[in-house]
């Protein structure tokens, strides 16, 4: 018989799970120190991209937990995001750019499948132009996406009702999104992917 976790025993499995992400080959998954302040147990995970050549791109997972649950958060977790992307030439003075990148947010969750309440986030984007005797230089700019949301759970139990590893997921999906990777099929892991994650 399956046992249900309960929001006690939650952070073990969740750790378990997220641990169990295998990511595609244009990035390089790492666990990083966790906050220690922000609730009772943490995780924090970042992201580079393989290819030192590549768009340039990184990324920060925090997942924090409560087993007291949190008014705030409406559950006992909370994954808080980070992504930074080097921005294509047509998209430096996109106007769209803010809400094309939300729609990255909301999308890469509904494509991972990820159940989540609470969302919420900003769309910042910073660019730079060459004057002078550099103005032959092209432009530059980067898009920094960070979004916050609570994974839903189950109001009999408490328990979260994904697998934490959709969540995170999710996140990689951003990343993808913000430097124009194509997506990856639900379900399709790479031989790359795991190759690496058998070196670790």
């Amino acid at each position: 018989m399956r046992t249900i976790p309960t929001r006690a025993d939650g952070f073990a499995l969740a750790l378990e799970q997220v641990k169990a992400v295998i990511v595609r080959p244009e990035f390089d998954l790492e666990e990083a120190p966790a906050p220690s302040r922000l609730a009772p147990s943490s995780l924090a995970l970042t992201l580079e991209r393989s290819d030192p050549d590549a768009v340039e791109a990184s990324g920060r997972f925090v997942l924090l937990h409560d087993p007291d649950g949190v008014d705030e958060w409406e559950g006992s977790f909370r994954a808080v995001v980070f992504v930074r992307a080097e921005l294509e030439a047509d998209l430096i003075d996109e106007q769209m750019l803010h809400d094309v990148g939300w729609s990255w947010v909301t999308d890469s969750l509904a494509g991972a499948d990820a159940h989540v309440t609470q969302l919420g986030g900003t769309v910042t984007r910073t660019s730079g132009r060459s004057f002078g005797t550099m103005s032959e230089r092209p432009s530059d700019g980067y898009v920094e996406i960070r979004a916050s949301w609570t994974p839903l759970e189950d109001p009999d139990t408490g328990a979260v009702v994904d697998d934490f590893g959709l969540h995170v997921a999710a996140w990689v999906d951003l990343t993808a999104h913000a430097v124009g990777l194509p997506p990856v099929p639900r379900g399709v892991t790479h031989v790359e992917s795991m190759r690496r994650r058998s070196r670790r």
